[in-house]
């Protein structure tokens, strides 16, 4: 782990305990599974902690209820607007529709048809752009200001990171404390989160994070500890199609993320379609990003995962049925 020191970072454990309790009784406790064909591929203990069976389909949901259950009331009478290729849309209107909370939420136009289905099923307003020629962040801004409604971004927010968080307290309460906890990346937030959770229920685990080798962004920041930046990354994990972390998850998983590795896509879909036919559970392909890196030995070199402890976030299970199965 590196610097900064702890005081200045923007979210804690005490912060996800605190989502925790807010969350109980809203967020489902998803399973934690086990495989003996991953084990013996392995050759580690290996714990998934499934978030494809969380509300909604994803971890998601954590951050969002965390964060909107914590809006003032003149804030929940205005509304909320965000901005996401699908999870995070999905889990604001979710959330929104739960909690008596207006949302908009701005999707681009190429995002997942089950995943803009999904939010419009949940009572959003949704407005799509052409993600070639709009920043989503500009447009979400103009729109905000226009209607007054507080801005929930899908990763850069304390709020969210500390819900993403109680995923990994989740599976340390049910699993005890493991050796390494591998983690999907986009932009940081689930991450984070884990990894702040990590230093606080299992403290001498490494956490590992895995994003999409044509998304490459945190990788990069991580290594040369300057913050980089990959527009529109072309990659079939699209829930990992983010620009960069940002001004709080950078910070956070410069100083609790232990390493950081990348998949391609063929990498990506292999071990997706392995864990659908091996695990008999249905994971899209950002969600099976952790999982690809420890089936295809992402880490071997750097990492010894043979006879250790190891947890595996599967962050989602929003697959688009009909365009994967052009890819099988």
């Amino acid at each position: 782990m590196n610097a900064p020191a702890p005081t200045s970072l923007p979210v804690s454990a005490q912060d996800i305990a605190d989502a925790a309790a807010r969350l109980e009784g809203h967020a489902h406790r998803t399973p934690v599974l086990r495989s003996r064909s991953v084990d013996a591929r392995s050759g580690a203990q290996v714990f998934f902690k499934c978030e494809n069976f969380q509300r909604m389909g994803a971890f998601k949901f954590r951050g969002a209820f965390n964060a909107l259950s914590q809006l003032t009331p003149e804030q929940k009478r205005s509304g909320v607007l965000a901005y996401s290729s699908g999870n995070h849309a999905q889990a604001v209107a979710l959330a929104g529709s739960l909690l008596g909370v207006k949302t908009v939420i701005v999707m681009p136009s190429d995002a997942p048809q089950v995943k803009l289905e999904a939010t419009r099923g949940y009572g959003a307003e949704v407005i799509t752009y052409d993600p070639k020629t709009t920043q989503r962040e500009q447009l979400a801004a103009s729109i905000a200001a226009e209607r007054g409604m507080s801005v929930i971004p899908p990763y850069n927010h304390a709020q969210v990171v500390a819900g993403q968080g109680t995923a990994a307290k989740e599976l340390f309460d049910e699993t005890g404390p493991l050796d390494y906890l591998l983690v999907p990346c986009g932009g940081g937030g689930l991450l984070s989160g884990c990894a702040v959770a990590a230093s606080r229920w299992s403290p001498g685990c490494k956490v590992i994070g895995v994003e999409p080798e044509a998304g490459d962004d945190a990788t990069r920041s991580f290594r040369t500890k300057t913050l980089q930046s990959c527009r529109n990354p072309d990659t079939i994990a699209d829930g990992a199609r983010t620009p960069s972390l940002g001004s709080i998850t950078f910070p956070l998983v410069l100083h609790y993320v232990h390493d950081m590795t990348t998949v391609n896509d063929a990498e990506l879909l292999r071990s997706m379609f392995w864990i659908w036919e091996r695990m008999k559970i249905v994971v899209e392909p950002t969600g099976a990003l952790a999982a690809a890196a420890l089936l295809e030995r992402k880490l071997e070199g750097r990492h010894a995962l043979a006879g250790k402890r190891v947890g595996i976030l599967v962050s989602g299970g929003n697959a688009d049925i009909r365009a994967l199965s052009r890819l099988l």
